[in-house]
């Protein structure tokens, strides 16, 4: 035996190594037709760990302190070595990051991830997302710029609005009756934590994934079909291992990502005041408000449903309800849709157009949340709220009469 040979087998007495390659890699039989939509799980771990690195690297330079945390942004971006470089890819990289998780989860409602048996996968990655959006949340105001200021002043004055309990669940989440140093210590705390709870759900979501297996473009469980391909006679014939075929493919869609990726960090990492606020340049001024507030454009969706929802008695409540609910529903979805079939390749014309008009309405919202408040924006907000709702609310019944196609047997191309 090789030295490389015995060491291998010298970890694996006391690990389970070469088991857990072959269990999660070169022996996990993933559906043979994947195609461009599975790029985007592998990206968005991608995403994560370059957030945790660049984070980390970020936090031996940063002070978590109000007199102190502009100016370190600064020193980061002058006078540490690379230090531009690595605020960019981070500030960039929750963007291009949340990016990912979108078109994954539109691939999820494309081809039905979240139908039996992938009910609780789905329920983790809501989870995950979650996750994603409070560490951005806690990460918004470490900038301690204008917009950052004012911004966590806004999402943090919603948990003032909830009856009885929301004075004084403001004040916890500040620790201080203002935002101040305390607030600024406390976020940069979670903002560095979350991450890490973060890494282990995303583990958590891939043990799940390979228990219950991948789904694939027709929504067909190649589990239960016919068993033997050439590399086993007892794994799934439609199957195909993981590696090297689909890390081969992923490292193709991880060229091309990063390619893109370094093209906004060297030549737009403001992406036009939509990745990087112009105000954020700006040090924190508790006594001069920005024109416009307005949260970075992964929460504008929410942000105008939110401000789409009118206030009653002068709180602003049922707004706050409305964009948590917008985000709860995500949780029953798998419940909600009664369709035979999983895949939209073979649901009829009712689902595909109520799914187009989900994506449509989605992105106007986003484009409503960033735009100063008018009548008019108001109104069409209120519009596009209602048909994000009836979405979900209406899939148990326009998911049930759709008239749908015959799924095959075995996979498609």
């Amino acid at each position: 035996m090789s030295t490389m040979t015995n060491f291998v087998a010298w970890i694996d007495k006391r690990y389970p190594m070469t088991q857990v390659w072959n269990e999660h890699l070169a022996q996990y039989y993933a559906p043979k037709n994947f195609n461009f939509w599975y790029f985007f799980g592998s990206l968005a771990i991608l995403m994560l760990v370059l957030q945790i690195g660049t984070g980390v690297w970020l936090a031996m330079s940063y002070k978590p302190d109000a007199e102190l945390a502009f100016g370190s942004i600064e020193y980061i971006m002058r006078d540490v070595e690379w230090g531009w470089l690595i605020r960019y890819m981070h500030s960039t990289g929750a963007s291009f990051f949340f990016l990912a998780i979108y078109l994954h989860m539109f691939r999820g409602l494309l081809y039905g991830s979240y139908r039996e048996p992938r009910e609780l996968l789905w329920i983790i990655g809501v989870l995950i997302y979650l996750a994603m959006m409070a560490t951005a949340f806690f990460g918004y105001l470490l900038p301690w710029g204008q917009m950052s200021y004012w911004g966590a002043q806004v999402i943090i004055n919603l948990f003032s609005a909830i009856p009885v309990i929301g004075p004084d669940l403001g004040v916890w989440i500040r620790g201080d009756y203002v935002i101040s140093d305390v607030t600024l210590n406390r976020f940069f705390a979670l903002h560095f934590l979350l991450p890490f709870i973060l890494a282990a759900l995303v583990f958590i979501h891939i043990v799940a994934l390979h228990k219950v297996g991948s789904n694939n473009p027709d929504g067909i469980e190649i589990k239960q079909g016919p068993k033997g391909n050439r590399w086993s006679p007892d794994a799934p014939a439609d199957g195909i291992p993981f590696h090297p075929y689909y890390t081969v493919k992923d490292i193709f869609g991880i060229g091309v990502f990063l390619f893109l990726f370094a093209a906004v960090i060297f030549f737009a990492p403001e992406m036009g005041g939509f990745f990087i606020e112009y105000p954020n340049f700006v040090p924190a001024d508790p006594l001069k408000t920005p024109e416009h507030i307005a949260p970075v454009w992964y929460f504008t969706p929410f942000y105008a449903i939110l401000r789409a929802v009118p206030a009653v008695a002068g709180s602003a409540f049922p707004g706050v309800l409305a964009m948590v609910l917008a985000i709860v529903v995500l949780f029953f979805l798998p419940w909600l849709d009664r369709s035979p079939v999983k895949s939209v390749r073979y649901k009829g014309p009712i689902f595909k157009g109520m799914l187009w008009m989900f994506v449509v309405v989605f992105i106007v919202l986003g484009y409503l949340g960033t735009q100063p408040s008018s009548p008019f924006m108001t109104l069409l907000a209120q519009i596009c709220t209602i048909l994000y709702f009836v979405f979900f609310l209406a899939m148990p019944w326009y998911s049930k009469i759709d008239k749908t196609k015959p799924v095959p047997e075995r996979l498609t191309p």
